[in-house]
């Protein structure tokens, strides 16, 4: 308290008429700099001199010198002000180009895989020089965002925090995949096949179950997941070397099929498409680069859309 009370009883005008009177050693220089009179000049300069317990120019001959304290004030002094002028000052059109930073991303490999190329190419064109992490998504993304251990998060979230933002990336629908030459499915997939046969599921956290389970249990049937991954793209590795089947993001499977001995069948479930989502903390809104970012991501799911 007690600094704030002396801080609260500075004339911001008088350290910019000392500085003035310390570049220029003339209190009628130093007037003329400022666009005040001489007397004006001279009344500041007795405020000063009260202030600071130092007389700070002194007569020597025909003109004046400063004090020694005046002179280890001087170079202070202009640190200061220049200090002060930056942050009083409208912030500096953003540029991309110029940016050094590393954001921290929660996202699975699915994001990766639907739009990583596109981010990925945006990101070298437009800062070269900013770094991206990409980390696995946790049930605690919104309390990691809130605490600022990361920077954005892209899933599919239900039962957010309701300070957080959002931002739809891009709508997402399931698909069910076979290896190509799988014994027992041809063109079609019913639901006495699909329930038949061993199912690969992807858990991104490590938890298996999850929305298909949920629309069997309704219906009063359940599958046998005989193997559980992390990752999408191990899940389609997996299933052309078995005769599993697995339900997966449609954009995902398109992205990888072509690379794989795969085919792509439509449900024999009615399941929902699903939507991802971009996740952030409000106090990001006005960072130009965190907007820039979060714009990145827009822009490459609209270059990554089928």
């Amino acid at each position: 308290m007690f600094h704030r009370m002396k801080l609260s009883s500075v004339d911001l005008n008088l350290l910019v008429a000392l500085e003035a009177l310390l570049r220029e050693g003339s209190v009628t220089k130093a007037g003329l700099s400022m666009g005040l009179s001489t007397p004006a000049m001279s009344h500041a300069l007795a405020r000063l001199r009260t202030q600071l317990d130092d007389p700070l120019l002194v007569r020597a001959g025909r003109g004046m010198v400063l004090t020694p304290r005046a002179v280890a004030l001087r170079p202070r002094l202009q640190a200061l002000l220049s200090e002060v002028g930056a942050v009083l000052s409208p912030a500096r059109t953003f540029e991309p180009a110029r940016l050094e930073r590393t954001f921290r991303i929660h996202a699975t490999d699915h994001v990766l895989t639907v739009l990583g190329t596109a981010l990925d190419r945006l990101v070298r064109r437009e800062a070269p020089a900013v770094t991206l992490q990409f980390l696995p998504n946790s049930p605690d993304d919104g309390a990691l965002l809130r605490e600022g251990s990361i920077d954005l998060a892209v899933g599919v979230y239900v039962d957010l925090p309701p300070e957080l933002r959002t931002r739809k990336l891009f709508t997402d629908r399931f698909v069910c995949v076979v290896r190509r030459d799988h014994p027992t499915v041809g063109r079609t997939l019913t639901l006495e096949q699909f329930l038949a046969l061993e199912h690969l599921q992807v858990a991104p956290r490590g938890r298996p179950g999850g929305y298909v389970d949920t629309v069997l249990a309704v219906r009063n049937q359940r599958r046998r997941v005989a193997r559980a991954v992390p990752y999408f793209l191990a899940g389609l590795q997996l299933v052309e070397g078995a005769d599993y089947v697995l339900t997966i993001s449609e954009r995902v499977a398109k992205a990888v099929a072509p690379r794989l001995k795969l085919k792509l069948l439509p449900p024999p479930l009615p399941l929902e498409p699903y939507t991802l989502t971009l996740l952030w903390h409000p106090r990001e809104d006005a960072d130009p680069a965190h907007r820039w970012l979060r714009d990145a991501f827009v822009r490459a799911a609209r270059a990554a859309a089928p």
